[in-house]
């Protein structure tokens, strides 16, 4: 099991960052990706398209399916799905990657951004778990990743960003229930979180909070969950996973690799204490 060679990864929020990482990753090995993302049309402060990144993926030597989509709305994650087993015959591995963001205080968290929040992370995660476990069931080593924290019931990590936490929460809650519901049908259900701040478009847009000589590349979650997608789905499951813990345990040493700048002091995620 140590390759994802076609292996049918749905992948939500995979144009940029992260989720582009992640797939870019799985396709050096030569896995079928489908991208699950809203974007189709450059964006001014972002980078990346399902169709730029469907050509990333295929020049790193996958198969990329783009299927634009907004997680919100569970016909369009039906018919992503839909168009996924069409296409490659079933899906084998679900990453819930796609997230919003907002570290704002109760009064400085407009309803709209709550609801966006909750609507993406933790409803998006259920609902694209939801549709893609009739087929993960029939799959031979079936996984979930969830880019979601550790639970930690702690005041201090509320109280700066109640709304963020509860949203961030919610997909944790998923890997927790969903990792004992089908441990006997052999579904790994786990989840995945960086160690430090990874510089991404949603840090940039962060501001000043954060530098990138404070942080580490995507490439580090993605090899991490490499490392986790081609373990025994029956002997992995209910995991919080932390990025250099799993690859410190695949016998990756040198991590100066994956910090954008080596010589930077990195800040640690939220989440971790």
């Amino acid at each position: 099991m140590g390759s994802l060679q076609g292996k049918t990864i749905f992948i939500t929020g995979a144009t940029r960052g992260i989720g582009l990482a992640i797939a870019l990753r799985a396709a050096q090995d030569g896995a079928n990706i489908v991208i699950v993302a809203k974007t189709t049309e450059p964006h001014p402060k972002l980078s990346g398209t399902i169709y730029t990144a469907a050509a990333e993926i295929e020049e790193a030597g996958g198969k990329a399916l783009p299927v634009q989509t907004d997680i919100r709305d569970e016909a369009q994650i039906a018919a992503a799905v839909g168009q996924a087993v069409d296409q490659f015959g079933g899906i084998d591995i679900l990453v819930n990657n796609a997230s919003a963001i907002s570290l704002t205080g109760t009064l400085e968290t407009p309803m709209k951004r709550y609801d966006l929040m909750n609507q993406v992370n933790a409803r998006g995660t259920f609902a694209s778990s939801q549709a893609c476990l009739p087929h993960l069931l029939k799959a031979e080593n079936p996984h979930i990743l969830t880019l979601s924290p550790p639970l930690a019931m702690k005041p201090h990590w509320f109280k700066k960003h109640t709304a963020y936490t509860m949203a961030k929460y919610g997909m944790s809650m998923c890997v927790l229930g969903m990792a004992e519901e089908f441990r006997k049908q052999g579904v790994a259900v786990n989840a995945l979180w960086p160690r430090t701040v990874i510089y991404t478009a949603a840090v940039v847009m962060l501001g000043d909070t954060v530098k990138p000589e404070n942080c580490r590349k995507p490439a580090i979650v993605a090899d991490a969950a490499h490392a986790i997608l081609i373990r025994n789905s029956r002997e992995c499951t209910g995991n919080f996973f932390i990025d250099d813990e799993v690859l410190t345990e695949a016998g990756v040493t040198n991590f100066a690799q994956y910090a954008v700048n080596p010589k930077g002091k990195l800040y640690q995620d939220l989440f971790l204490d």
